[in-house]
């Protein structure tokens, strides 16, 4: 039986997956074996004559001069790592075993590619990251944002845009949007945004899609409240001519998961808190928090030596029109009669409801009285009005007291209590107008 032939020494280096090369004291390629093509993009031809410290990453090159001093001066290394850039221009990941011979002044290094192992370890310490950062983040904007640095960080992204649908209202909203040169997309209906309807309709929520009307087709992933799409994470490669692989599609589904789970923790958040201070029929601020916003304008004027004045209102014939045609019908005047003061007055005044058919709003910072009866003018002027309500033409006027700080009081039970009795010495008057405070007497 003929033994078999044997394989020489140089072939048996090609036939390695690590890279063997030796170097000189410079670190220049004197020999190199076949796998540095698949390792580093270049063929050994290309790479003889040429030094080591060209291909490293420019960040790691004096940190590898340190030690190939310290393996050159007689202490080897087996598994110092470090960055190539290969030929196509990607990052390599480096580990190497290296020893110098003094006889031959040579370094002989053996290189093997982790590049698949640190990116799966970068990829891991991303996941983390992106869970500390859902229950660290104070504030959606701030999640946002650590959203889109660490989603940068892993992949080549250009551009990243949170669009959040409002199902209720048909409205896409996008609160956040980060990237070069592309412009924000505009709030409107679903049917404006048709490349993000496989996103937000049920039946097609389950995956990733490019966008088709989109010019440079960016990656739309979900995001899911349980199995409800409450809208979508749009994420656009770096090059228009590249796709995201499976891999990066799955650590964006994993950051749109933990987004909506945020999100929708936020949403839940923000509806208990309204509902805590507003009242439920008119979405009014309640009468604790229209308080608290009287408290917060008195300081405010005191402060700045300022006035505000609190007027408060009763609907004159409300119990009969409530007794007449139903309390739908009285729940439905009460929403548009809230609709109406809402307009009646400044942002930053505060309506607010008491109980029952009673309201009262918060006039900050007027300059003098008759600012006060000039919006209480307006209000008599839009709640006369007649409703059109559910086939009925109703009239409800209201009667309304005026109370200003400093003149009529300086606290909020004060101002309250006095702006109430003026109300009343309205109702006594025939209602249907306004009174300043007088005294607590002509009650």
């Amino acid at each position: 039986m003929n033994p078999a032939p044997l394989i020489p020494h140089d072939k048996l280096l090609d036939l390695l997956l690590d890279v063997v090369c030796v170097v000189d004291k410079e670190g220049r390629f004197l020999s190199v074996s076949a796998a540095s093509e698949r390792v580093f993009g270049y063929s050994p031809e290309e790479l003889i004559g040429r030094t080591t410290f060209e291909l490293i990453h420019p960040d790691d090159r004096e940190a590898t001069r340190q030690l190939a001093r310290q393996i050159t001066a007689g202490k080897p290394s087996a598994d110092h790592e470090n960055r190539y850039i290969h030929k196509q221009g990607h990052i390599v990941h480096i580990m190497w075993s290296t020893q110098w011979f003094e006889a031959e002044q040579v370094r002989v290094g053996v290189a093997r590619d982790i590049t698949r192992r640190k990116q799966a370890e970068a990829r891991q310490a991303a996941v983390y990251a992106v869970s500390a950062a859902v229950h660290s983040a104070e504030t959606l904007p701030m999640l946002y944002q650590r959203m889109y640095d660490l989603i940068n960080q892993h992949l080549p992204t250009r551009a990243l845009t949170v669009a959040l649908y409002d199902a209720e209202a048909d409205q896409l909203s996008f609160p956040y949007h980060a990237g070069e040169t592309l412009p924000p997309p505009a709030q409107g209906p679903l049917a404006a945004h048709p490349s993000l309807a496989p996103m937000i309709r049920p039946q097609h929520y389950d995956t990733p899609a490019s966008a088709p009307d989109a010019p440079e087709n960016p990656l739309c992933v979900p995001l899911l409240n349980d199995t409800t799409p409450i809208g979508a994470l749009i994420v656009h490669h770096q090059s228009a001519n590249n796709d995201f692989d499976e891999r990066d599609t799955s650590f964006l589904q994993f950051v749109a998961s933990q987004l909506a789970t945020a999100i929708s923790r936020h949403q839940a958040h923000t509806r208990l808190s309204f509902l805590a201070q507003h009242d439920q029929l008119t979405r009014l601020p309640n009468r604790a928090l229209l308080m608290d916003r009287l408290q917060t304008g008195l300081q405010r004027a005191e402060r700045n030596n300022g006035r505000l004045a609190v007027l408060y209102l009763d609907l004159d014939s409300f119990k009969q029109i409530n007794d007449t045609y139903g309390h739908a019908v009285g729940d439905h005047l009460l929403q548009q009669v809230a609709h109406r003061l809402r307009q009646s007055v400044r942002e930053s005044d505060s309506c607010g409801r008491l109980g029952g058919d009673e309201f009262a709003v918060v006039l900050d910072a007027i300059r003098e009285q008759q600012d006060a009866a000039t919006v209480a003018e307006k209000i008599l002027g839009n709640l006369s009005a007649p409703f059109l309500i559910e086939g009925h033409t109703l009239t409800c006027t209201p009667s309304v007291g005026i109370a200003v700080y400093p003149e009529h009081g300086d606290s909020q039970r004060r101002l309250m209590h006095r702006a109430d009795n003026a109300m009343y010495a309205t109702k006594r008057s025939g209602g249907a107008g306004y009174a300043f405070f007088l005294s607590d007497d002509a009650v």
